[in-house]
């Protein structure tokens, strides 16, 4: 099988949204160090930067990303990496879930409304131009599951299926995590003194 790019999948509407408002903080923050006069309160700066960390946790993070022969779900504040070959089932509604053994595993990095999943359910595999992104997504980590097993002489719901649900890592997102706590504590105090 030949080397696999990766592909990354997200929403670019709820993106552009965390952009602008993460460009919106960028801007609130540099009238207040250019225009001393604005008289920010010491409270203001930690809210800036909390809200600009919600807005990328929330908003531009999120995604859902094939890296060779792995699907890795990057969420809001967590990143959870499976082996396609370990992958039995994929849907995309309001988020993508993905099961694997008896597990079931989400990621909000794109969704599908169900205006566009019964629109997508009437189509078929030779329709593919016509399906919605969440669609398109389903169907193409489908098809790289099937590849991968397929490669890896691993049947649908056999025991060499199951062992790979082992290799399912989950990481926080300590970065974001430490930012959201350490921004938290300064505005409770900045807001208390």
């Amino acid at each position: 099988m030949a080397e696999q790019r990766t592909e990354r999948f997200s929403s670019t509407g709820s993106q552009v949204l965390g952009w602008i408002g993460l460009a919106a903080v960028a801007v609130a923050v540099v009238l207040g160090i250019v225009d001393r006069d604005l008289g920010y309160a010491a409270w203001a700066w930690p809210l800036c930067g909390l809200v600009a960390v919600v807005l990328w946790v929330a908003l531009v993070r999120p995604s859902v990303t094939v890296e060779r022969e792995r699907l890795v779900l990057r969420n809001m504040l967590e990143t959870v990496t499976i082996p396609m070959a370990a992958i039995e089932q994929v849907g995309v509604g309001q988020m993508i879930a993905v099961r694997v053994g008896d597990k079931r595993y989400t990621g909000t990095g794109i969704s599908r409304s169900r205006r566009q999943s019964r629109k997508d359910s009437g189509r078929g595999e030779d329709d593919l131009a016509n399906l919605s992104p969440g669609g398109l997504l389903e169907s193409r980590i489908g098809r790289l599951a099937e590849d991968a097993r397929a490669v890896r002489g691993v049947r649908l719901m056999s025991d060499e299926q199951a062992a790979l649900a082992a290799e399912v890592r989950r990481e926080p997102a300590r970065v974001e995590i430490a930012l959201l706590a350490v921004l938290a504590v300064a505005f409770v105090v900045a807001l208390v003194l």
